[in-house]
């Protein structure tokens, strides 16, 4: 028994887990988040034994070593369903959910392997898979038995009665609207189980904790939400209050257990994550708090792509994320059960919400639509939400069961930093930024596009070389960009100072985009800004004179925003109109007044067409699940209505360590980029399936140039290795 469960991998290279070590780790996970799910935990631990057995398939050991590519699919969760004869036939049906659709969709799968597409394509699925039973199944049937499964020879025509009956059980299910609560609680264990291998029994102990909150009950008369009190009764929270005034703070406060909490952006949420961990170390030595990278794994067959949003570990006492992570629950896309099963009943924080888009406003609607009918604590916190779109969420979570917070006019008066000036174009930037390094002020510069960011960093570096500039935005590694971010708020690991930018007293500059606009807490004395929707230009002035103090209020510093373009597609990312609708309501020279901010985002955003995305969501405002059970949507329609088309890409010379090291390594080496622009390029099958960039298109100082990611470029040399 012993060398069974030795020899038999469930992994390749460069893990090499066995299937015996795999299966006990994934049971163990499964029976312990089974009750926070409201299922039954022995069951959940039948099913992570059954899930992946039939990797004992002398086919599945031997393409696991193998470089050639397969002709025929081989599904072990196929496999692993002719032993379900095994089991008490009551739990059957709760077993074919786990195994049967806990990688693949039972039905138009991306790639067209699952059961019922291989049982309409292939003349004999089962025969592929049934091959060489007799030289395999006594090995499967071994590891079964050291499980404690009671086992007994199995014959070739039960296997194949097996096979029939989950055919036939899914055929039906398929017919069913909804989701699978099983289908997603395996495929959490065995994510959590795959991701941390080693440290599994590590981390068990610490899943489903409520975190200690008490960190966040700080007051001061700087903060004035912090004076307020947050005890109600009411379920929901609804906060509006300027940046600054300690909404993150008060929102935590509203929760009562595990949390959730979303930033617009992935460079936001990279912020915030160590500031949260910071923040509750003292009072949580044991945290588990998890940040969800937003990064998509696209998966390619022919000219076809499919999202498969990556899901962090089930069962974190707080989670990191950006709200269109949530949102793959609403378009179905493949592991949305698991994060459904993982965020039901939490509190859930949505901290500026932002308005760039309608379709981006539909979705936070929609997100919260989906939060309230899995009965979840919402807490919203905004500057900048359109009355109409307040009024709607108003309208779902019900007007009796929100907490509803704004600040007084008169606070509002103390919270006017800036006046905003018009310009016309970059040229007429370049002379306030040299009259600003003269008096040595600290320059925060902001464009909208990466590309853009880069181009005024060569020319800032060029005019003013004797000056510490830095450029930040979101197409670095992971690393760099960590390293940039310290850099930028200028404090070392025990909240020194270090005197660089954020913390410095001499004149410096900060070439960015909008990963600065949400959490990274720095305060600049001047800023140039392309013009972009309103709500995003206000975050990006919270960036500049955000220090208060008694000394400070009343006391007011420069933003420069540059006129917008004509073209629509020089506006990109943005549309046109809304920037100029932006840039209009703006005043030229004067005080933009916290008072006054309410009405100018509504006449920027007048209406929202809350029906755009409707027909796309699996979830209907009727309450009601519009996808087939045991399936996710192939298409990511996720990816069409955000233009979220966010791929990760390595640089040549970091591949071979890639394929060697651990997830939170990988992640470290990865650059996020858009899919148009790596398309053609090769593409590793481990990790998040990143594809692989020139290392002549990427610098630690530039980041990555995606003009320079040619196939043509590749270092020769790689190619020995």
């Amino acid at each position: 028994m012993k060398q069974i469960c030795t020899l038999i991998k469930a992994k390749g290279l460069p893990e090499q887990t066995t299937l015996y070590e795999h299966l006990y780790l994934v049971a163990l996970v499964a029976e312990k988040i089974a009750p926070h799910f409201n299922l039954d935990p022995h069951i959940a631990r039948l099913g992570a034994i059954l899930h992946d057995i039939g990797k004992a398939s002398t086919v599945f050991q031997t393409r696991l070593t193998s470089n050639k590519k397969p002709d025929t699919p081989f599904r072990h969760e196929i496999a692993s369903c002719f032993f379900i004869s095994l089991f008490n036939e009551n739990i059957h049906p709760q077993l074919i959910e786990m195994v049967i659709a806990h990688h693949k969709s039972v039905v138009n799968d991306a790639r067209d392997k699952g059961l019922l597409d291989l049982e309409e394509q292939q003349s004999n699925p089962f025969g592929l898979h049934i091959k060489e039973w007799e030289k395999w199944k006594d090995d499967a049937l071994t590891i079964l038995q050291s499980f404690g499964v009671e086992t007994r020879d199995i014959t070739i025509k039960e296997a194949e009665d097996n096979y029939s009956k989950v055919v036939e059980y899914c055929e039906d299910k398929v017919k069913e609207q909804g989701y699978s609560e099983w289908r997603g609680l395996l495929m959490a264990a065995d994510h959590f189980a795959s991701a941390l291998s080693g440290k599994t029994d590590e981390y068990l102990g610490r899943l489903f904790n409520k975190p200690n909150l008490d960190f966040f009950k700080r007051t001061s008369k700087l903060y004035p939400l912090s004076l307020i009190s947050a005890d109600s009764a009411k379920k929901h929270t609804m906060v509006v209050a300027c940046t600054g005034a300690g909404k993150t703070d008060y929102l935590f406060r509203r929760c009562k257990g595990r949390v959730f909490y979303t930033l617009p952006f992935q460079a936001s949420i990279n912020a915030m994550y160590k500031r949260v961990k910071n923040d509750l170390l003292k009072d949580n030595p044991d945290l588990d708090i998890r940040l969800l990278h937003s990064a998509s794994s696209i998966v390619l067959n022919g000219k076809s792509h499919e999202e498969k949003i990556i899901q962090g570990h089930v069962g974190a006492s707080i989670k990191v994320l950006t709200p269109h992570q949530i949102a793959a629950i609403a378009f179905g896309t493949n592991g949305y059960e698991a994060m459904l099963m993982d965020i039901k009943g939490c509190d859930v924080i949505l901290d500026e919400i932002h308005s760039y888009t309608n379709v981006t406003r539909a979705i936070v609607l929609k997100i919260v639509e989906i939060l309230h009918h899995l009965n979840c604590n919402i807490h919203i916190g905004t500057a900048t939400m359109p009355s109409v779109l307040y009024n709607k969420i108003i309208g779902i979570l019900g007007k009796e069961n929100v907490l509803e917070v704004k600040l007084e006019n008169n606070e509002l008066d103390k919270f006017n930093r800036h006046t905003t000036h018009k310009i016309s174009d970059w040229n007429s930037a370049q002379d306030l930024i040299s009259e600003a390094i003269s008096d040595n002020k600290k320059v925060l510069v902001v464009c909208n596009r990466v590309r853009n960011a880069q181009d005024q960093y060569k020319i800032l570096s060029e005019k003013y070389p004797d000056t510490p500039i830095l450029l930040l935005h979101s197409r670095f590694k992971r690393g760099d960009r960590d390293l940039k971010e310290r850099q930028l708020i200028g404090l070392d690991e025990n909240s020194n100072s270090t005197h660089m930018f954020n913390t410095s007293d001499k004149a410096c500059i900060v070439v960015s985009t909008q990963v600065v606009e949400v959490s990274i807490d720095i305060s600049f004395d001047i800023m140039i800004t392309e013009a972009a929707p309103l709500d995003g230009m206000i975050q990006r002035f919270g960036r500049v004179n955000r220090k208060r103090d008694d000394d400070t209020i009343g006391k007011y510093k420069p933003v420069y925003v540059i006129a917008p373009p004509d073209d629509k597609k020089e506006a990109l990312p943005y549309d046109v109109d809304v920037l100029k609708r932006s840039y209009n309501v703006l005043p030229n020279a004067d005080v933009l007044t916290e008072v006054s901010l309410q009405q100018k985002i509504d006449a920027v955003f007048p209406d929202i067409d809350f029906t755009e995305i409707e027909s796309h969501s699996v979830f209907k405002n009727t309450g009601k699940w519009n996808i087939d059970k045991l399936t996710h949507n192939r298409k990511a329609i996720l990816l069409d209505l955000l233009e979220i088309d966010s791929v990760s890409c390595i640089c040549e010379a970091d591949e071979q360590n890639y394929l060697q090291e651990n997830y939170e390594e990988r992640i470290q080496m990865e650059i996020s980029t858009r899919f148009w622009v790596v398309k053609g390029l090769r593409q590793l099958n481990c990790g998040s399936r990143p594809f692989i960039i020139p290392d002549s298109a990427y610098t630690a100082e530039l980041g990555f140039e995606t003009e320079k990611a040619k196939a043509g470029s590749y270092n020769p040399e790689y190619s020995f290795l």
